[in-house]
């Protein structure tokens, strides 16, 4: 779930990486041009061109389907952040979508959902991957990892947790995703293995110790701030510091104003309280301040409201009843954040309807990803 930074080299093992960065020859991309300056060139085209450009000839097709044109793009600092949402329709099937952006319209466009979907599981984001972890399959809990690959939208499976999880708290630290309870710690697997950390290098999960008074947590959201990973619990938060690890409490205050799911956009955890305002949390200073300058921007109450980083600014996603009482629509809006003053300010970009899908349906998770 958790927006931390990490490049996208470190999710693949030494051997991809060096596959991927072995620029395809002789497949004469551009006539004239020799082919690592085409390659060089095209890299820079932003995302949203490529339908149109993958048609001009079929070694421009093939490069925009290959690894190492992604890796061009990562070397030349040229990718963009895309936002993938994840929906549980009326009947409980899990839907998945991309934010497609054109010159002209911006719509949710949706893509094949994992094999063997399960409810409760917990997301993270690491280089082009979304992690896809545990959940709930026929109320059991499930320590299965699906990996989605965002380039190609491609599905595979990872490497098991050891023991199963539902509504665990994640987070990614210097390359390595963490995961935090989702389960009963009532024998010692369960208990040794409360928290886990995976190195997706060696695609191997360790054991994190934890000690004995967090493991009766349950929790409802997570974030990583400053390198620590927060996660939200029932009867109080805690922090985990992977670099030491160390536990401790996150404070009454943020602990009592954490509502719903959250990001973080520049160190600072936003979040949308009951009252239909975005507030944003200084973990340095302690408090909480509401994000200004929305109030003619945005609707007032934004239900389901779910946020992400993207690519340094906020975005929000959220439910709205549809006009002809069967449908609900899904909105979405672009946020540029800033601090002025010492208070929060927030320009609304653009917000507008994205999808509809029948009543009943509900957001379940949103990421971005940098492709």
């Amino acid at each position: 779930m958790s927006s931390s930074s990490s490049s996208s080299s470190s999710s693949s093992s030494s051997s991809s990486s060096e596959s991927e960065s072995e620029p395809p020859t002789g497949i004469c991309l551009i006539p004239s041009l020799p082919d690592d300056v085409a390659l060089n060139c095209l890299a820079r085209i932003p995302r949203p061109y490529h339908p149109v450009l993958s048609l001009v000839s079929k070694p421009i097709h093939s490069l925009f389907s290959s690894p190492h044109f992604y890796h061009a793009r990562f070397l030349l600092n040229s990718t963009q952040h895309h936002l993938y949402l994840t929906l549980r329709s009326c009947a409980s099937t899990l839907l998945w979508f991309t934010l497609h952006r054109t010159p002209s319209r911006i719509l949710l466009v949706p893509f094949p959902s994992q094999p063997s979907p399960a409810i409760g599981s917990a997301y993270a984001v690491l280089g082009s991957t979304i992690y896809v972890i545990g959940g709930s399959i026929n109320d059991v809990p499930s320590s299965h990892i699906w990996l989605l690959d965002c380039r190609f939208h491609r599905w595979r499976r990872g490497p098991s947790m050891r023991v199963g999880r539902e509504f665990a708290a994640t987070g990614v630290v210097d390359g390595k995703i963490y995961v935090i309870g989702g389960c009963v710690a009532d024998n010692w697997a369960r208990s040794a293995n409360w928290a886990e950390v995976l190195d997706p290098a060696s695609e191997k999960w360790e054991r994190v110790a934890s000690p004995a008074e967090v493991r009766e947590k349950w929790m409802h959201a997570s974030a990583v701030v400053d390198g620590k990973v927060y996660a939200m619990a029932d009867r109080g938060g805690i922090a985990l510091d992977p670099r030491c690890g160390a536990w401790e409490s996150v404070g009454t205050e943020l602990d009592l104003g954490w509502r719903g799911r959250a990001c973080v956009v520049d160190d600072i955890l936003y979040c949308y309280d009951y009252l239909g305002k975005i507030k944003g949390f200084d973990v340095k200073s302690g408090v909480w301040k509401e994000l200004k300058g929305l109030h003619k921007g945005l609707p007032r109450f934004l239900c389901g409201a779910t946020m992400a980083d993207l690519g340094g600014k906020l975005v929000v996603v959220w439910e709205c009843g549809g006009g002809n009482g069967k449908d609900m629509d899904i909105w979405c809006a672009e946020i540029q954040v800033s601090k002025k003053n010492g208070e929060l300010w927030g320009e609304v970009d653009w917000f507008q309807k994205v999808l509809s899908v029948p009543k009943g349906s509900s957001i379940v998770h949103c990421s971005s990803v940098a492709l």
